[in-house]
């Protein structure tokens, strides 16, 4: 869960000097990207992001846990599998704040992964090729590339989501770079990092984070 394995080295080695992102990585060197416990959860935590604030999205997150109420034996909270969020009903994610859309998009996924139609465990275990796991959950109702991409690197750890939709990693750029940064130029410049463009964007966040 911590990212130790993560294969970071060469992506340092290669970029450390490099003359817009060099100074970031050198700053925080050693950078790795944090996974969910599960695959559903950090898939799960993706639909919940969409499109609002990272405070706006814990706390939608909590009041999931707290609605479906499963616990440790120790007495804290879990979050929820796929079984467990499925039968929890529309009605209840909407009184938790879900808005209709991310309901629907919850419930979905939440049934396709417990009936095992979407194998995101078995996929965890032995990485498919990544355009098979994009095509399944893109057809997902509610499902894009930007959740797709963030699910891939928080809950499979792969590091070469191109994550240009986000908005925090577009705002880091355009403060890196001094310059606009909308989807497509964000796309383009993450491209060059290619197999580390993920891992690009943690470093952006992880900057914001300390400047906040």
């Amino acid at each position: 869960m911590l990212g130790l394995t993560q294969d970071i080295e060469p992506f340092e080695a290669n970029y450390g000097e490099h003359p817009q992102i060099g100074a970031l990585i050198l700053r925080q060197q050693g950078l790795r990207v944090p996974v969910a416990a599960t695959p559903f959860e950090a898939l799960t935590w993706a639909v919940t992001g969409q499109q609002i604030s990272v405070g706006a999205a814990i706390s939608l997150r909590r009041r999931l846990i707290l609605a479906a109420d499963v616990s440790h034996s120790c007495g804290l909270y879990c979050h929820p599998g796929a079984r467990q969020v499925a039968a929890l009903g529309e009605d209840t994610l909407r009184q938790a704040g879900f808005s209709m859309t991310k309901t629907k998009t919850l419930l979905t996924l939440s049934r396709l992964v417990a009936e095992d139609k979407l194998p995101l465990d078995a996929w965890a275990r032995a990485l498919p090729a990544v355009d098979v796991i994009q095509e399944q959950l893109e057809a997902v109702p509610g499902i894009g590339p930007w959740t797709v991409n963030y699910a891939l690197l928080r809950g499979f750890g792969w590091l070469d989501g191109s994550l240009h939709g986000d908005v925090a990693v577009r705002r880091g750029l355009q403060a890196l770079l001094g310059l606009p940064a909308g989807e497509k130029e964000a796309m383009n410049w993450l491209a060059r990092f290619s197999p580390w463009r993920a891992l690009v964007a943690a470093h952006i966040w992880a900057a914001k984070t300390a400047s906040d």
